[in-house]
């Protein structure tokens, strides 16, 4: 391994924290659960790529004779992965945990977007559904007002606020965390008025130029998602060196960029941005089949992969709403590996879902066979 180098960590091999000491194992925060190895990849300041796997007892023992840089990287990323994710404070003064995966519902205030367009364009028919929602055990509901599938136009921000912000002040005494999609400054600073908790951008707080002050002066978390494009042409022709490594790379700079603007980390939420910008199957298996690389980021991770087109290649089910199934499978898999929030459509599914997936990964389940004798 040289300086020239850039170097990531992507744990690999569950295991349970009764089969893995200290030295064999990476700890990923505090849940009891471990990776008994990872795969290592180097990228050369051109742009090669390689990747090798080994053990946590490979890398963990031999990490001094790593080139500076190299072993500075890893030790920085192997840290953020153990370490545990706060809570994060909510600007109405109730805190977001992750001692649980949490599932938000996706209510989309439009008459486009892809899956359920025009159903809830009304207050009343939006409102419905949220409280809805949330009885079926959504810990968070993301209002959106614009459209951000592939191929949709802009909305104007005056027509996103007066979309959503009914919904939000309907909704801001409900016991629900409340989450606006929106990458415009202005709709931010409505939602937030009007009782909002968490701002959604799938532009990484880079579209509009006043969001990220926006989000430096207020108390709201921010999440922070990758998109090659703008949602008119981002399915034109995606292209990418390595997509995993392409997506965190810009996320990591987003990271950066929001902490030299004044954004503790402690209020960063990073999503890898599922079918945005993204080749239908291969980049977007990729990055689900690669999701531990970005626990290493130090930052809780969002996955939204709901009814997305990606689904309907693989399984051949053409119409987003039936794609329950597939859909709830991917949030599943997202948990197993310790994603922290799923973004979805299908919320009591999903909510039985991440239950099942949370048994099965309890330490003291994993376990039985073993203490049972």
């Amino acid at each position: 391994m040289s300086d020239g180098s850039k170097v990531y960590l992507r744990p690999v091999g569950r295991v349970s924290a009764a089969h893995a000491s200290e030295n064999m194992a990476f700890k990923f925060a505090e849940t009891g659960v471990c990776y008994a190895g990872a795969v290592v990849y180097m990228r050369a300041t051109g742009g090669t790529t390689s990747s090798s796997y080994f053990s946590a007892k490979q890398i963990l023992t031999q990490l001094d004779s790593c080139a500076p840089t190299v072993q500075a990287s890893l030790k920085a990323q192997i840290d953020w992965f153990a370490r545990r994710r706060e809570p994060i404070k909510l600007p109405s003064g109730n805190m977001l945990a992750f001692t649980k995966p949490l599932v938000m519902g996706v209510l989309n205030v439009t008459p486009d977007s892809f899956s359920d367009g025009g159903k809830y364009l009304s207050s009343q028919d939006a409102v419905r559904r949220a409280r809805s929602m949330a009885a079926s055990g959504a810990d968070i509901v993301d209002i959106g007002g614009e459209s951000t599938r592939p191929g949709a136009t802009p909305v104007w921000e005056g027509e996103e606020a007066e979309r959503i912000v009914p919904v939000i002040e309907a909704m801001a005494e409900e016991s629900v965390a409340l989450s606006v999609d929106t990458r415009n400054s202005f709709v931010m600073q409505k939602a937030f008025d009007a009782g909002a908790h968490i701002i959604n951008d799938v532009s990484a707080l880079t579209h509009d130029p006043d969001s990220m002050s926006f989000i430096a002066n207020s108390d709201m978390p921010v999440i922070l998602m990758h998109a090659q494009g703008a949602p008119e042409t981002m399915q034109d022709n995606p292209e990418y060196d390595h997509v995993l490594l392409d997506v965190y790379d810009y996320l990591a700079d987003r990271i950066d960029a929001c902490v030299s603007a004044g954004v503790s980390r402690g209020r960063i939420i990073v999503d890898p941005g599922i079918g945005f910008g993204k080749r239908v199957v291969k980049d977007n298996i990729a990055l689900i089949n690669g999701i531990s690389i970005f626990h290493t980021l130090g930052c809780p991770v969002l996955l939204g992969a709901s009814r997305k087109r990606f689904i309907g290649a693989i399984t051949g089910v053409d119409n987003a709403e039936e794609r329950v199934i597939g859909s709830v499978v991917t949030a599943a898999a997202a948990v197993a590996e310790g994603v922290n929030i799923v973004r979805v459509h299908d919320v009591a599914e999903t909510v039985e879902a991440v239950k099942m997936i949370q048994a099965f990964t309890d330490a003291s389940v994993m376990d039985g066979a073993l203490s049972s004798g």
